[in-house]
């Protein structure tokens, strides 16, 4: 009952917006031609700031996608894309960057949002510099903690492959290593951040949305498999726009996004707290290009890829569409 009338709310809010001209010349809209699919398959990640990711839902089945499906991945999200087991998703572009060193058939599409990810530490560590002869604690290598801790070391002269001790443990038993100092530091995004502080374990190094220089670039980017973006173009377009409303919806009615998002699993006040602390509202201010590129030039630092960032953005990007959005749609 609660998630039928949080969608109530959703789309009346949505109705509003449009009759405000936040959605598109209704002109424009109506000359579009149908997506040639209307199957659509999306990754399944666990986590808060994905938000706009599923407050799009709905927003996906007024594009005219009828069957919108989220996939269970686990920690396989970034593969799932060159597998054809996932269309279209957004997720950080770190992994994505790597993928596409390694000539995999995706294709980075927009940006979503800034800085989600916080790097914690004990006591021993106050900078990213005191990393170095630490042991880090991970997910999985080359997933988005192992990345982005590898970034913010190379961005400060430091080895991570050989100055850093990454450890492998499930995001559930992170917290706990942390507090009994198994590990000195670990990279989180929404709802640990939240939890951490609550059980005041840890400080925080590094806050990507607030810290420069990572807050100044995309974190979450929007990204396809090739092939479906070549056969489907217009549903291409039509998904990345529900993405885009619904980044503009997290910014503008953040109690209502976030009870949406809340019905699948989280603490409300957990997610509304994130809804407020990341900038969603400013997509239409970075470039993702830049993103790519500053990401790229990291990860090469980090021994992590081998290709400069100029052939990653010309083998594996298209901002067309995102480009053309941001015309279109209204703030």
């Amino acid at each position: 009952m609660q998630m039928r009338h949080s969608r109530r709310q959703f789309l009346g809010t949505l109705s509003a917006a449009a009759a405000a001209g936040l959605v598109g010349p209704p002109s424009s809209l109506a000359q579009e031609a149908l997506p040639e699919t209307t199957t659509l398959r999306l990754t399944k990640i666990p986590g808060i700031c994905v938000a706009p990711q599923y407050v799009a839902e709905d927003l996906l089945k007024s594009e005219g996608f009828r069957d919108v499906q989220y996939i269970e991945l686990g920690t396989d999200i970034y593969p799932a894309f060159a597998a054809n087991k996932v269309d279209i998703s957004m997720a950080f572009v770190g992994p994505f960057i790597v993928q596409l060193d390694a000539n995999v058939p995706i294709v980075l599409l927009g940006g979503i949002h800034v800085g989600c990810y916080e790097l914690f530490g004990t006591e021993r560590v106050h900078a990213i510099r005191d990393l170095k002869g630490k042991t880090v604690a991970i997910p999985d290598l080359g997933s988005p903690h192992h990345t982005f801790v590898a970034s913010m070391a190379a961005h400060v002269g430091i080895d991570p492959n050989r100055d850093i001790n990454f450890v492998t443990h499930p995001v559930s038993e992170s917290a706990s290593l942390l507090t009994e100092r198994k590990v000195d530091a670990l990279m989180a995004f929404p709802p640990v951040p939240q939890e951490l502080r609550e059980k005041r374990i840890g400080h925080v190094i590094v806050n990507s949305g607030l810290d420069r220089p990572w807050s100044q670039y995309f974190c979450c980017i929007v990204a396809a498999n090739r092939e479906f973006v070549r056969l489907h173009p217009v549903a291409t377009k039509r998904a990345l726009r529900a993405f885009l409303k619904a980044t503009h919806f997290c910014s503008s009615e953040p109690e209502r996004a976030a009870r949406i998002v809340a019905d699948r699993g989280y603490r409300y006040d957990y997610v509304l707290q994130t809804m407020k602390e990341i900038n969603y509202s400013q997509w239409r201010d970075y470039d993702p290009e830049d993103a790519v590129r500053f990401y790229a030039l990291r990860l090469r630092e980090a021994g992590m890829i081998k290709s400069g960032p100029n052939r990653i953005i010309s083998q594996g990007t298209d901002w067309r569409f995102f480009n053309e959005l941001k015309r279109e749609l209204k703030g």
